[in-house]
């Protein structure tokens, strides 16, 4: 993780520079601060809630958040000296710690300082082991101690737990049913319940580690430092969090890019498969961005600096990953609330299975009390509660390192369950680069129409447009400077979505807009409608001039459609997916286009028309909207699940649920199918879950199992649900769970 990040920074090498660090980096806002440490110890989201209301509840604290996914735990605090340390403090008492810096330890040293509880406890066992043959009671009483020095840490873990906001946690379970089985004399499974329990956390931790390494992988793609070139050309090694945009740095050949970045030497190639997962180098020319996270291939490359620091594109990735925790699948959010009720009413039934059978049929209490501390154990819901993070967090990572940002659970669980998705055309499926392709003139009498009455009207179109990011604006500009025409300045100008723009132009009132929105002015001059309706049907789209109210001619563009557009169309069909195109164009260069990639269209739409389209469709199930412009924000809106393309206006990706940042349709089938095959991990999970629970409870019962065997279930579960979850990182496509 990197060592700071906007207002607030992370972990030092140890706890004391850590406090000072955050302090001194740390910004003021309205009398508060926000402070961030990245976290070690977090098996499953219940620790990190555990966090979290510890935390909350120190005094000066007023908001924590800990995101599993990351580890970071981000607190806002008032302005109060001491804070950091109590939070610091707290975190060591629950059994938490700040991350360090691990280079500082040898491999000897790191498995002997994570793993010396467990040993010392096994070797303590097996001392008892050996001796108790010969000696029965020297044995019994190593089992005793054995049990006792396990028993600390999780007692007391338990009693910090319980005093800060969480009494019914897995270490309280686990405390009462080894304390009951040493009153049992059940000494030997008393030990080996903590021992396994110990055993079973550190596996959880390994598998929780490997469901973050996606995310992890992605935090560690931008390097700590640049070479920033100053006025004279100097070059000077910097820490990339000081850099600014405007700075101008440097890469070698086999570096990676630290910030995002506009490329100022000429056909560099780029990697960017960590961000997008397009396997083949990107050559990119002068002006072009480049993200942050990808290396240069064949040369050093200078670049400016466009992103504020913590700002980058794979900054925003990861920020969108935490945010994701807090926008939980409708399914995660019933397992949450199911499991803060779940644990008290098993330590309820618990209790009646230790008192009711002997009071009321005359069981025996050794009996049934041991049978009520199994319960206990088998009540734990680790594997419920990670059952659907765990596929989230993994199908998150595996979305983003294809390319793909998805906002948060709930976007995922309703992707998978689209039955049509809607299109924008310009930018989405067509290649987004309209060329000119005829300009007709008409009225001469409303502007000066020598030499060229095609270049005067493509002169004050280029006028008006200039500025503006249109697709069609831009190509209008572009043919106008490949032309050699000198642009004149317009004032006044106005942009009217979906309709045009207009403006003045040497003292005339020039429109640039759509035939429908200027159909008045088309209808008085002869032969211009039936012209209109010849150039639609090649395709074009057509911008119409007029000068001080009077049609003086139009400016024909087509945009092809993208190469993988049909392959993508004809995947969602596969899936069962019905696919229509919404466009504000004409009909018949909205048919010219629909025609080529075999699907629906709705044409002439204004921004209010899609989202009534969109609306219509949802009567007939879940729609996705996917669009990159400013026009399509109040459909994606709409839409049951909004998908912006990367490239897009930044109103579309805020809107958006998701984002498909390398602009290929043809991930979107891939993103569903992720979708689906997620739902299915958790389906899966929950059923592996709650069978093997309630599938103990009954052996337990009946007398069939015991202690051993509750902590081998509960743990057992918790392993085969992360793995199973961790599966969705290995797939990348076409996915078949």
């Amino acid at each position: 993780m990197k060592s700071s990040c906007a207002a607030s920074s992370c972990c030092g090498n140890n706890t004391h520079s850590e406090a000072s660090t955050i302090e001194s980096q740390t910004s003021s806002v309205s009398g508060s601060m926000q402070l961030s440490w990245i976290i070690t110890g977090m098996d499953c989201p219940g620790c990190a809630a555990k966090i979290e209301n510890a935390v909350k509840g120190l005094n000066g604290v007023t908001q924590a958040r800990v995101t599993f996914a990351t580890e970071r735990l981000l607190v806002e605090v008032e302005n109060r000296a001491g804070i950091s340390d109590d939070i610091l403090k707290t975190l060591k008492e629950l059994g938490f710690s700040v991350k360090e810096d691990a280079a500082s330890d040898t491999a000897a040293d790191s498995v002997l300082k994570k793993y010396w509880r467990i040993m010392s406890l096994a070797t303590f066992m097996l001392v008892a082991v050996l001796i108790q043959g010969n000696f029965p009671v020297a044995g019994n009483v190593f089992f005793y101690l054995a049990t006792l020095w396990g028993l600390y840490p999780v007692a007391t873990k338990a009693w910090q737990l319980a005093r800060s906001g969480s009494p019914f946690s897995i270490e309280t379970l686990m405390s009462i049913a080894a304390i009951g089985a040493l009153f049992l004399g059940e000494t030997v499974e008393a030990a080996m319940v903590l021992l396994l329990f110990m055993i079973g956390e550190h596996l959880e931790a390994f598998a929780a580690g490997r469901a973050r390494q996606g995310v992890q992988k992605l935090m560690a793609l931008t390097p700590e430092t640049a070479y920033r070139i100053d006025r004279d050309g100097y070059k000077t090694e910097v820490s990339a969090h000081t850099l600014t945009p405007g700075d101008i740095i440097e890469i070698l050949p086999g570096s990676r890019l630290p910030v995002d970045g506009e490329l100022l030497t000429p056909n560099v190639s780029f990697d960017e498969s960590a961000l997008t997962g397009e396997s083949v180098p990107v050559e990119h020319n002068p002006g072009e961005s480049v993200m942050a996270g990808s290396l240069s291939v064949d040369r050093v490359a200078r670049l400016r600096v466009i992103s504020k620091p913590g700002e980058s594109a794979v900054d925003r990735i990861i920020r969108l990953i935490e945010e994701a925790e807090e926008r939980k699948a409708p399914v995660e959010r019933f397992i949450d609330a199911f499991s803060r009720w779940y644990t008290p009413l098993m330590m309820f039934l618990s209790a009646l299975v230790a008192v009711v059978p002997p009071l009321v049929f005359a069981g025996s209490w050794v009996e049934w009390i041991y049978k009520a501390l199994a319960l206990l154990l088998i009540a734990c819901p680790c594997a419920l509660v990670i059952s659907t993070p765990a596929a989230v967090t993994s199908a998150l990572a595996r979305a983003s390192r294809n390319g793909a940002l998805v906002k948060g659970g709930a976007a995922l669980e309703l992707l998978g369950s689209v039955t049509t998705v809607a299109f924008d055309k310009t930018g989405t499926l067509t290649e987004g680069k309209p060329a000119v392709t005829h300009i007709a003139s008409f009225d001469h009498s409303a502007f000066n129409p020598e030499p060229n009455p095609e270049q005067e009207i493509l002169r004050l179109a280029a006028a008006v447009e200039s500025g503006s990011t249109h697709p069609l604006a831009k190509a209008i500009v572009v043919k106008a400077d490949e032309m050699n025409i000198r642009i004149p300045a317009a004032t006044d100008i106005v942009a009217k979505a979906g309709l045009g723009v207009q403006g003045q132009v040497e003292g005339k009132a020039v429109v640039v807009g759509s035939p429908r929105h200027l159909q008045d002015s088309i209808d008085l001059i002869t032969g211009a409608q039936q012209k209109l309706e010849q150039l639609e049907e090649q395709g074009n789209t057509i911008a119409v001039v007029t000068v001080e109210g009077h049609l003086v001619g139009f400016i024909a563009l087509r945009d092809e459609p993208k190469a993988e557009a049909p392959n993508a169309i004809a995947a969602l069909k596969a899936m069962g997916i019905n696919s229509i195109m919404l466009t504000g164009d004409n009909p018949r260069a909205a048919k010219a286009v629909a025609s080529q990639l075999g699907m629906a269209y709705r044409a002439d739409l204004l921004p209010g028309d899609k989202s009534a389209e969109i609306e219509s469709l949802r009567k007939q199930g879940r729609v996705a909207m996917i669009g990159d412009g400013i026009n399509d924000a109040p459909a994606l809106k709409t839409a049951d699940i909004g998908i912006a393309m990367g490239s897009g206006a930044d109103i579309a990706l805020e809107t958006a649920d998701c984002a498909l940042t390398h602009n290929r349709v043809a991930e979107l089938a891939d993103l569903i199918g992720l979708s689906r095959a997620t739902m299915s991990i958790i389906r899966q999970n929950i059923f592996l879950a709650v069978g093997s629970k309630a599938f103990f409870l009954v052996t337990t019962l009946l007398g069939m199992t015991g202690l051993w065997v509750a902590v081998l279930a509960d743990t057992g579960a918790t392993a085969l649900v992360t793995a199973n979850a961790l599966r969705l990182l290995r797939n990348k496509k076409g996915l078949n769970l």
